[in-house]
């Protein structure tokens, strides 16, 4: 069965996005950059498979995208990952981990387990498969943490859901996250 890939953005509303970043670049400057971010992340994400755009509200960025749109489903971040899990087979992307190899997606959709996490350096995960999914798959996650990845796990071992960690890499959050994405060529 092929995977729907969706990608979870905030839509680019200066002030909104990626606010740990507005002290370095002002809030237009950190809007352009997550901006940029979703716009490398759905030309990537395109050559997996069949790709929608979920976003937090309605928007018309990023018009080089003519796939699916949809905003995402109302709730926590562990209700709206649900109810897009729960529509088939999905890799829900995050759009804060530029630069995240092709062969990183490709092991978490390969992976035999219910769901497959692939995790960041901070404790939090770039992308989630799953092959199954449980209504309690996300109960008790602290979003915005830096225990998601490991809250996630458990909460899905409670539900009987076997579980697959991918290899990891990092997000960008930060300033010193930025710089460290510009030296390496990602942004």
């Amino acid at each position: 069965m092929p995977v729907k890939i969706i990608l979870f953005a905030r839509a680019p509303v200066p002030g909104q996005v990626k606010t740990r970043l507005i002290p370095a670049l002002g809030a237009n400057g950190a809007m352009a950059t997550h901006s940029q971010m979703v716009s490398d992340a759905l030309a990537l994400l395109q050559s997996l498979g069949e790709l929608e755009l979920h976003t937090d509200i309605a928007t018309d960025a990023w018009p080089q995208f003519t796939g699916t749109r949809q905003v995402q489903t109302p709730g926590d971040l562990g209700r709206r990952m649900l109810a897009a899990l729960s529509t088939g087979r999905v890799m829900i992307a995050g759009s804060d981990a530029p630069g995240v190899p092709l062969p990183h997606y490709r092991e978490l959709i390969d992976a035999e387990a219910d769901v497959s996490l692939g995790p960041t350096e901070d404790g939090g995960f770039y992308a989630i498969c799953a092959r199954r999914t449980h209504t309690e798959m996300f109960d008790g996650v602290e979003w915005s943490s830096g225990k998601e990845l490991r809250q996630t796990i458990q909460a899905c071992e409670r539900c009987g859901l076997t579980v697959h960690l991918g290899s990891r890499w990092f997000d960008i959050d930060t300033p010193e996250d930025l710089e460290r994405a510009r030296a390496a060529g990602i942004l």
